[in-house]
Protein backbone atom coordinates (compact mmCIF):
# COMPACT_ATOMS: atom_id res chain seq x y z
CA UNK A 1 0.00 0.00 0.00
CA UNK A 2 1.05 3.59 -0.51
CA UNK A 3 0.67 6.01 2.02
CA UNK A 4 0.97 9.76 1.95
CA UNK A 5 -0.50 11.27 4.81
CA UNK A 6 -4.36 11.47 5.13
CA UNK A 7 -4.43 9.42 1.84
CA UNK A 8 -3.31 6.25 0.02
CA UNK A 9 -4.40 3.67 -2.48
CA UNK A 10 -4.54 -0.18 -2.58
CA UNK A 11 -5.11 -3.03 -4.68
CA UNK A 12 -7.15 -6.01 -3.04
CA UNK A 13 -6.95 -9.55 -4.18
CA UNK A 14 -10.23 -10.96 -6.18
CA UNK A 15 -10.09 -14.14 -8.22
CA UNK A 16 -9.25 -13.22 -11.83
CA UNK A 17 -9.89 -9.51 -11.79
CA UNK A 18 -8.17 -6.96 -9.77
CA UNK A 19 -9.65 -4.84 -6.59
CA UNK A 20 -8.38 -0.66 -6.29
CA UNK A 21 -9.30 1.29 -3.42
CA UNK A 22 -8.89 4.67 -2.66
CA UNK A 23 -8.67 6.36 0.78
CA UNK A 24 -8.60 10.02 1.37
CA UNK A 25 -9.89 12.61 4.08
CA UNK A 26 -12.33 14.14 1.70
CA UNK A 27 -14.56 12.23 -1.59
CA UNK A 28 -12.40 14.17 -3.81
CA UNK A 29 -9.13 12.48 -2.65
CA UNK A 30 -10.77 8.98 -2.54
CA UNK A 31 -11.67 9.33 -6.04
CA UNK A 32 -8.24 10.76 -6.73
CA UNK A 33 -6.43 7.88 -4.57
CA UNK A 34 -8.69 4.84 -6.89
CA UNK A 35 -7.47 6.32 -10.15
CA UNK A 36 -3.83 6.31 -8.77
CA UNK A 37 -4.15 2.62 -8.25
CA UNK A 38 -6.46 2.19 -11.02
CA UNK A 39 -3.19 3.46 -13.55
CA UNK A 40 -0.94 1.32 -11.27
CA UNK A 41 -2.78 -1.73 -12.05
CA UNK A 42 -1.23 -0.62 -15.79
CA UNK A 43 2.18 0.56 -15.03
CA UNK A 44 4.41 1.36 -12.18
CA UNK A 45 6.45 3.62 -13.86
CA UNK A 46 6.56 7.46 -13.37
CA UNK A 47 4.60 9.27 -15.48
CA UNK A 48 5.09 12.88 -16.85
CA UNK A 49 2.18 14.68 -15.93
CA UNK A 50 2.50 17.28 -19.25
CA UNK A 51 -0.44 17.45 -21.11
CA UNK A 52 -4.27 17.28 -19.33
CA UNK A 53 -7.94 16.77 -20.34
CA UNK A 54 -10.88 17.35 -18.59
CA UNK A 55 -13.45 14.80 -17.53
CA UNK A 56 -16.94 15.51 -16.04
CA UNK A 57 -19.63 12.92 -15.13
CA UNK A 58 -22.58 12.84 -12.89
CA UNK A 59 -24.87 10.31 -11.14
CA UNK A 60 -27.49 9.53 -9.10
CA UNK A 61 -24.99 8.45 -5.93
CA UNK A 62 -21.62 8.67 -5.10
CA UNK A 63 -21.39 4.90 -5.91
CA UNK A 64 -22.63 5.50 -9.80
CA UNK A 65 -20.24 8.65 -10.05
CA UNK A 66 -16.97 6.59 -9.16
CA UNK A 67 -18.61 4.07 -11.61
CA UNK A 68 -18.43 6.70 -14.09
CA UNK A 69 -15.46 8.04 -13.17
CA UNK A 70 -13.20 5.26 -13.35
CA UNK A 71 -14.72 4.11 -16.80
CA UNK A 72 -13.83 7.64 -17.88
CA UNK A 73 -10.80 7.19 -17.27
CA UNK A 74 -10.15 3.65 -18.97
CA UNK A 75 -12.23 5.15 -22.14
CA UNK A 76 -9.33 7.86 -22.13
CA UNK A 77 -6.52 5.54 -21.73
CA UNK A 78 -7.58 3.14 -24.29
CA UNK A 79 -9.17 5.90 -26.93
CA UNK A 80 -5.89 8.58 -26.54
CA UNK A 81 -3.44 5.97 -25.98
CA UNK A 82 -2.51 8.21 -22.53
CA UNK A 83 -1.38 7.66 -19.59
CA UNK A 84 -2.21 9.27 -16.68
CA UNK A 85 -0.43 10.50 -13.36
CA UNK A 86 -1.75 13.50 -11.59
CA UNK A 87 -5.59 14.44 -10.86
CA UNK A 88 -7.30 17.12 -9.45
CA UNK A 89 -10.78 16.21 -8.50
CA UNK A 90 -13.81 18.09 -7.40
CA UNK A 91 -16.88 16.75 -6.83
CA UNK A 92 -20.15 18.82 -5.81
CA UNK A 93 -23.43 17.30 -5.19
CA UNK A 94 -22.93 14.05 -7.07
CA UNK A 95 -21.08 15.69 -10.23
CA UNK A 96 -17.60 15.04 -10.65
CA UNK A 97 -15.27 17.57 -13.05
CA UNK A 98 -11.64 16.61 -12.96
CA UNK A 99 -8.28 17.52 -14.71
CA UNK A 100 -6.37 15.02 -15.76
CA UNK A 101 -2.42 15.29 -16.38
CA UNK A 102 -1.03 12.10 -18.15
CA UNK A 103 1.48 11.62 -20.95
CA UNK A 104 1.21 9.07 -23.96
CA UNK A 105 1.99 5.28 -23.80
CA UNK A 106 5.35 4.25 -24.34
CA UNK A 107 5.52 0.43 -24.87
CA UNK A 108 9.31 0.89 -23.57
CA UNK A 109 9.14 3.30 -20.40
CA UNK A 110 6.05 2.13 -19.01
CA UNK A 111 5.64 -1.38 -20.01
CA UNK A 112 2.30 -2.08 -18.99
CA UNK A 113 1.17 -5.34 -17.23
CA UNK A 114 -2.31 -5.25 -18.07
CA UNK A 115 -5.20 -3.81 -20.60
CA UNK A 116 -8.11 -3.00 -18.05
CA UNK A 117 -11.24 -3.23 -20.06
CA UNK A 118 -13.89 -1.86 -17.32
CA UNK A 119 -14.49 -0.75 -13.83
CA UNK A 120 -17.16 -3.05 -12.23
CA UNK A 121 -20.06 -3.04 -9.92
CA UNK A 122 -18.51 -5.82 -7.95
CA UNK A 123 -17.84 -4.33 -4.35
CA UNK A 124 -18.61 -0.86 -5.58
CA UNK A 125 -18.82 1.45 -2.89
CA UNK A 126 -17.61 5.02 -1.74
CA UNK A 127 -18.49 5.41 2.61
CA UNK A 128 -17.37 7.53 5.34
CA UNK A 129 -16.26 6.15 8.41
CA UNK A 130 -16.93 6.83 11.65
CA UNK A 131 -13.74 8.67 11.68
CA UNK A 132 -14.39 10.86 8.75
CA UNK A 133 -11.91 8.80 6.29
CA UNK A 134 -13.54 7.79 2.84
CA UNK A 135 -13.03 4.86 1.17
CA UNK A 136 -13.65 4.81 -2.73
CA UNK A 137 -13.69 1.29 -4.08
CA UNK A 138 -14.12 -1.32 -6.82
CA UNK A 139 -13.16 -4.68 -8.80
CA UNK A 140 -11.66 -3.79 -12.12
CA UNK A 141 -12.04 -6.29 -14.90
CA UNK A 142 -9.07 -7.04 -16.87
Amino acid sequence: MTTTDETSWEHFYHQADIGIRGFGPTMDQAFIQVAIALINVITSAPINPDQSIVISCQADNPDDLLFDWLNQLIFHVAKDKFLYGRFEVQIVENRLNAVVYGEPIDIKHHQPTVEIKAATYTELKVEQDATGQWLAQCIVDV
